[in-house]
């Protein structure tokens, strides 16, 4: 089959391919799993770097640098009047030489960009938002910052699409409530890289104390300000957040001071550590150092961070939310607190590090269930199936 993934925006420059996380390392992902199946496989992405080539071949499939907007690295607010351009440009390629038989959008950029593409032909459209403004908004209230227009063009995108996926229970939900039909949307959770994520191997050096592991990005909405609130009901533990600028680079970041402030308020200021950006493929090694791994965000919607830790043997304490209620089964792989409950988050995080031996039977579970029901090769199929589908149903009207 021949597949096409949209992502407007540009992908990550190469010496940071392998140590990138986000959007574009799961359509990375994806497209590698499909190739290996033996699909045609072509990723679209902006240009934004004029020496970059035009295309090139990684892992079995091509991408294609799509030269639109401006030559550098833009905001996404400011790749929104480009929309109209992308679409248009990628109409031009599928009828000149290669057409895909499926397209599938990532992000609502490039769903917006994939849908207008295919709109005068039968080829379905199938999308994943990775997240959605509604719900941010939602969660994160004054945090929230996506450009205005993005909210009402997720929803008008909803009407353009032929099927949508959802990384968890609660944006299946989400998605229905903004007026898609139930059989127009399949959970599809991404994967985990189980040769990298292991129990087995390095781990980073510790100072003695128990240790709680707090990874992702370093801004409001991520929820740490609630475990360095929480470690007061902890006792002596440290807690490690990862994740932000470079470590030389925390001084002059707002978000990092405003947490050392919370932290010297609470009395913890002693007991908290921030690293600050770690690349993907050393983060194994800080999985493995941890007793735990907490995820209290405002907002998931998607549960890469407690999968990557459990992939290690980590059990994970977190909010019973998003794509973390998905992925932490209560009582067996970990433990899931209700959102916001600090008091409730520091007494089970508490109780947890002093129960070795029912840390180590949630991280034996936590690995089965991983490369059960986890993989990137589990996702790629889900996705193949979905792709045969959406073909079938447009071939009628094809006819």
């Amino acid at each position: 089959m021949r597949v096409g993934l949209v992502c407007a925006h540009a992908g990550p420059p190469p010496a940071r391919r392998n140590r990138y996380v986000g959007t574009h390392q799961h359509v990375a992902r994806v497209a590698a799993e499909l190739a290996e199946r033996g699909h045609d496989v072509r990723v679209y992405e902006r240009l934004d770097d004029p020496d970059a080539p035009p295309t090139s071949e990684v892992d079995g499939y091509r991408v294609e640098r799509v030269p639109v907007g401006p030559a550098r690295r833009a905001a996404t607010e400011e790749l929104v009047p480009h929309v109209p351009e992308l679409g248009r440009w990628l109409t031009g390629r599928w009828a000149a030489e290669w057409a895909p038989e499926v397209v599938h959008g990532h992000f609502w950029i490039g769903g917006l960009a994939a849908a207008s593409a295919v709109r005068e032909t039968v080829i379905p459209v199938v999308q994943t938002f990775h997240s959605l403004g509604v719900e941010q908004r939602r969660h994160l209230g004054e945090a929230y910052r996506g450009p205005g227009q993005r909210i009402p063009l997720e929803l008008a995108l909803t009407r353009a699409v032929d099927m949508a996926v959802a990384g968890c229970t609660a944006e299946v939900d989400e998605l229905t409530r903004m007026g898609l039909q139930r059989a127009s949307v399949v959970m599809v959770p991404g994967g985990v890289d189980i040769e990298l994520f292991t129990p087995e191997g390095e781990a980073m050096p510790r100072n003695g104390r128990p240790r709680i592991l707090a990874a992702g990005g370093l801004e409001p909405g991520h929820g740490q300000e609630d475990l360095i609130r929480a470690l007061r009901l902890v006792g002596d533990a440290e807690l490690v957040i990862a994740g932000g600028p470079p470590a030389d680079n925390l001084g002059n970041h707002a978000e990092a001071r405003r947490l050392r402030e919370v932290a010297e308020q609470s009395g913890v200021a002693d007991q908290i550590q921030l690293v600050g950006a770690v690349p993907h493929d050393h983060m194994s090694a800080w999985y493995r150092s941890a007793d735990l791994v907490a995820c209290t965000p405002r907002y998931a919607s998607a549960g890469r961070i407690p999968l990557e830790a459990m992939a290690c043997g980590v059990p994970v304490v977190g909010y019973s939310m998003g794509g973390i209620a998905d992925t932490v089964v209560d009582d067996v792989t970990g433990r899931l607190v209700q959102p916001g409950d600090v008091r409730g988050l520091g007494v089970t995080l508490r109780r947890l590090l002093a129960a070795d031996a029912e840390r180590f039977a949630y991280g034996h579970a936590a690995v089965d269930r991983v490369r059960c029901s986890y993989t990137w090769d589990r996702t790629a199929g889900a996705l193949e199936r979905l792709y045969e589908r959406v073909v079938r149903r447009r071939q009628p009207a094809a006819s």
